[in-house]
């Protein structure tokens, strides 16, 4: 086999076999294969696509190309979590003390922000000493006791990933739904859960703009684990807007605790229990209304809230920033943003907040970059609510002195209507 080969039966738009699949991914990350001829075949595969044996194929070597988590000794079942990326996807800081707190065991595998959507590695690094960077054997002794353990990708678990997402990063092959799925997916079932379940963002602000890419994403993925005897599921969620009130690290960070306090109700508060009633549904066998109880009760009743704690405290965090959100750092500016017009708010555009609150630092522009904790938007009226002139929209975290570009970037992101706006949370669900 030659790699010149390969990349133009990929331009003509034939099918790849599992060996020439296997002789390019292995052959690049033994450096046995020239970056621009994988770049050149990513491009091929972005324009041309793949059939769903290859985007196995491909899932599969790349799976192999390092450890595969085994934690069939440790009891009960265990579950992980994936997003897709979005603006105010704080999810997963809620969910895994939700759930981890109905005796179901996680091991989450996540990942940081770049550009405008968020990274729950960051959000988590904003309490205080939490550390982010679990060795396997400390992986395994938090999910031995307190059935969670969280931590960035390990460096032997999917290698070929890591390298052919840096590559794709910077020759614009990121968004091809093959090369997506197979790259979630060989991580998700690396880090050896029995349910995996997925959550597809589409809209302004996601990889995913419109609801057809998103459900062939979902349906490809769910596919993958099905052979793997894994138990998926795959929930289509709107991002056309941002998911909850807060955007920015410590702001998020923030948000997730009242929520798993019961403190707010809001389109984040119900994606976590819909969420975390799935799993509990999968885990336990049992119907998604008692699921559903089982999840409020644990909200109710503070278990979920001292879960959350015992997360913090075994990963060595400061227990302080749970039990007084006070504790985070906070802006030095906090600038009111008030409506320009009454009526009804029809739509913030996810996107243009999520890079607005990158520029103000909380995000970054490339791997590497500084963030800022204290940075961020914080969302007082959401698409569906009346609003007065002068009502103020949202709170704009800054650390810089003149804020006014930031200012008029966020009014334009709103749109306004005389009408209110029947508002979808979830689009559809893939099993």
């Amino acid at each position: 086999m030659n790699p010149i080969d390969i990349i133009i039966k990929k331009k003509n738009k034939h099918e790849l076999t599992r060996e020439e699949i296997e002789y390019m991914v292995n052959g690049y990350i033994n450096d046995e294969v020239a970056d621009y001829q994988v770049s050149a075949l990513l491009m091929a595969i972005c324009l041309n696509g793949m059939t769903f044996e290859e985007t196995y194929n491909l899932t599969d070597v790349m799976l192999k190309t390092g450890d595969i988590l085994d934690f069939s000794d440790v009891e009960g079942i265990k579950f992980d979590k994936h997003s897709t990326g979005g603006v105010g996807d704080k999810v997963t800081l809620a969910l895994l003390p939700i759930v981890g707190s109905l005796d179901i065991k996680a091991v989450k595998m996540s990942g940081r922000g770049l550009g405008h959507t968020g990274g729950t590695i960051d959000k988590l690094e904003s309490i205080n000493g939490f550390n982010v960077n679990l060795p396997e054997d400390r992986i395994y002794d938090n999910l031995k006791n307190i059935g969670i353990a969280i931590s960035g990708q390990t460096k032997n678990l999917v290698p070929a990933d890591k390298k052919l997402y840096s590559l794709r990063d910077v020759t614009g092959t990121v968004d091809s739904i093959p090369l997506i799925a197979s790259s979630i997916m060989s991580k998700k079932l690396a880090s050896g859960a029995d349910i995996i379940l997925l959550d597809v963002k589409v809209g302004s602000g996601a990889f995913m703009k419109n609801l057809d890419d998103a459900r062939l994403l979902a349906k490809t993925m769910v596919e993958l684990g099905k052979r793997y005897n894994k138990k998926v599921i795959a929930n289509i969620t709107d991002m056309s807007t941002p998911l909850g009130y807060n955007v920015g690290n410590s702001l998020e960070m923030i948000e997730a605790i009242k929520m798993v306090k019961g403190e707010i109700d809001n389109d984040f508060s119900k994606l976590v229990i819909h969420f975390s009633s799935h799993i509990v549904s999968l885990a336990k066998n049992i119907s998604m209304d008692e699921a559903e109880k089982l999840v409020i009760d644990s909200i109710k009743s503070g278990k979920a809230f001292n879960k959350m704690q015992e997360i913090v405290k075994y990963q060595d965090g400061d227990v302080n920033y749970i039990l007084d959100v006070n504790s985070f750092r906070k802006a030095k500016n906090i600038i009111l943003v008030k409506s320009p017009k009454e009526g009804y708010v029809d739509e913030i555009d996810a996107l243009k907040i999520g890079e607005i609150s990158c520029r103000l630092g909380a995000g970054r522009l490339k791997l590497g970059d500084n963030i800022d904790f204290s940075v961020g938007i914080e969302l007082l009226k959401k698409p569906g609510d009346y609003v007065n002139k002068d009502d103020v929209l949202l709170k704009i975290h800054s650390n810089f002195d003149d804020n006014t570009t930031f200012i008029n970037d966020a009014l334009s992101a709103y749109k306004f209507s005389d009408k209110k706006k029947d508002l979808v949370l979830i689009f559809d669900t893939i099993s």
